[in-house]
């Protein structure tokens, strides 16, 4: 009896081994069994793959410019802008040849100072005239540097008014530097100047940026029934490693790719997320040069006074402002500053505060507001939605943080919309199905005098190559004029870049000398157009609260209201 248990037994072994081998064979069947029937199974499967699963990090030459090749090749007058814009971010540094100092030898915030330069036309200080302030940098030894490079932030302020203004930074590439500032307001006026990253942390930085991009790195779930794997993702992959999945967009040869899985198909991707950050990236000479509170977004004191006070322009000073034939050297030319903690432009918009969400509704009234891009802007989305209870968000139920989002007004017939960027997006998961490039997006929108389109892209891109950068904003360019030349009548944001707070870990992938290029990149390259801007660089900068990638709520209201006061303007006639 026990002898036949045991032949039945090993004939059960037998068919199920047999069966298990025939569904691995026959594994595109699966996905039409019932779903219910296998999901105990691969929930099991799945905790066993993500205890065993390990991610291997392809190895990268460091001696080459990483992958800034990529892509539809550049036609001509691309390549001549690209020349230009890379031109216009140069940034002087140490000289040729430079070896790394030791700290002793690099630019101590400390040891630096600088000085108010007096009116050379008269003692006082008159709303209109321009401030200077001279700085000279001083390495940890107290003497002074020889050369330029070093990423300095200039703010006049006045904690008494709520007032502030971004100043403009000229180096003179001999360790001496100039902050200039427009005088905007009457009373006190506090400078203010900050060592952001020393000229030999940005050599390092600007390595880094150029051949080790690779230190944010991304991952894709590959999954078909109860079998999953995971690989790395990036703009570009060494092919020489593994073979790989080409995720080219079709239209335009953005790159993306990620690794083939060892049994999946390339086409049973199902996410994209962001695998981590690479550790260990600096020698202990380079780490010295990143360090909170001694060299990284450290004040600079002033060898004398550090404040003025500003008096009501004169008679003859009106008039000289208006005299064509008066010859001054160039102006700083701020977006606007802060008065009474309120933001006031001085591009000519006038500046309206939308404080009740009634008058936030009356002004959305029949509008769509897309909004595409980063968290920077999906922070607009969320202020909205939380200011103005009648625009109620739709349950998609999209991932937290991640998105797609949707709201809707039904009454006043309002539909406000959220989506991020496509890849690099270092988001925890997004869906492959939702993971879309912006530039298609905008190609699928009618447009109209109800459309309004809002554009955040900027944050995931500082660990690429500018020319990354670069080659993305052309393409969402040409889909912006292809929606205007449709829909005149389109109204088009973007949000600039803005400071945030910076450590030694941040600074070597999202520092704001990054940020600093993109912005600089993305102005130049959507001036002209028939776009608006919201200068979210300035507004952060001249603001008194704590920088952050997310800025408080304070710096968020000024930008909202900026934003309104482009949807409904002061007049009917709007100007651009």
């Amino acid at each position: 009896m026990c002898r036949n248990l045991s032949k039945y037994a090993l004939l059960f072994l037998f068919l199920s081994l047999s069966g298990f081998i025939f569904l691995l064979r026959n594994i595109h069947t699966l996905e039409s069994w019932n779903c219910h029937a296998i999901s105990a199974f691969y929930q099991f499967q799945t905790r066993i793959h993500s205890s065993l699963v390990s991610v291997n990090l392809p190895t990268y030459n460091q001696n080459l410019t990483f992958c800034a090749h990529l892509g539809q090749k550049p036609s001509p007058e691309d390549k001549l802008e690209e020349h230009y814009l890379l031109d216009s971010i140069e940034w002087p540094g140490p000289p040729a040849r430079f070896a790394p100092p030791s700290l002793r030898q690099t630019s101590d915030p400390v040891h630096s100072l600088f000085t108010i330069l007096s009116n050379k036309e008269r003692r006082e200080w008159r709303i209109g005239d321009q401030l200077e302030a001279l700085v000279q940098m001083n390495d940890y030894q107290g003497r002074p540097k020889h050369y330029g490079g070093d990423f300095l932030l200039a703010r006049l302020h006045s904690p008494e008014l709520g007032a502030g203004v971004a100043g403009m930074v000229v180096d003179h590439r001999n360790g001496i530097y100039s902050a200039v500032f427009p005088l905007l307001w009457v009373g006190p006026a506090h400078v203010e100047i900050t060592l952001v990253h020393s000229s030999e942390a940005v050599a390092v930085l600007k390595h880094l940026r150029e051949h080790r991009p690779d230190r944010v790195f991304f991952k894709s779930l590959f999954r078909l029934g109860f079998l999953s794997e995971t690989t790395v993702c990036n703009m570009c992959l060494p092919s020489d490693q593994h073979s790989l999945c080409n995720y080219t967009d079709l239209y335009t040869g953005e790159p993306w790719y990620c690794y083939k899985p060892k049994i999946l198909g390339c086409d049973t991707r199902i996410n994209h997320a962001k695998g981590g950050y690479l550790k260990h990236l600096l020698t202990n000479k380079e780490a010295l040069l990143f360090q909170s509170g001694v060299n990284i977004k450290v004040q600079i004191h002033a060898s004398g006074k550090d404040r003025i006070n500003v008096l009501p322009p004169e008679a003859d000073d009106v008039e000289k402002e208006n005299s064509s034939e008066r010859t001054e050297p160039v102006k700083p030319k701020p977006s606007g500053y802060y008065f009474k903690d309120s933001w006031r432009p001085l591009g000519g918009t006038v500046m309206r505060h939308f404080n009740e969400s009634a008058v936030i509704t009356q002004c959305l009234r029949n509008k769509v507001i897309n909004m595409y891009g980063d968290s920077t802007v999906r922070q607009w989305f969320e202020y909205l939605i939380t200011l103005v209870p009648e625009i109620k968000e739709i349950n998609l139920h999209s991932p937290k943080n991640v998105g797609p989002f949707m709201a809707v007004d039904t009454t006043h017939n309002i539909l406000l919309k959220y989506r991020c960027h496509g890849p690099p997006i270092r988001f925890s998961t997004v869906l492959s199905s939702e993971l879309r490039y912006v530039f298609n997006e905008l190609d699928g929108l009618s447009g109209g005098p109800n459309t309004v389109v809002v554009l955040s892209i900027w944050a995931h891109f500082s660990t690429f190559p500018v020319e990354v950068y670069i080659r993305r904003l052309r393409h969402i360019r040409r889909a912006l004029l292809r929606l205007l030349g449709r829909a005149p009548e389109t109204l088009v944001v973007i949000r600039s870049a803005n400071l945030q707070a910076l450590d030694a870990e941040v600074s070597l992938y999202n520092s704001d000398w990054y940020s600093l290029q993109l912005d600089t990149v993305l102005k130049a390259m959507f001036r002209g157009m028939d776009v608006l801007m919201v200068d979210a660089w300035e507004m952060s900068l001249a603001h008194h609260l704590p920088h952050a990638l997310h800025p408080p709520r304070a710096i968020v209201q000024n930008m909202i209201d900026m934003l309104l006061s482009y949807v409904c303007p002061v007049t009917k006639s709007r100007t651009k």
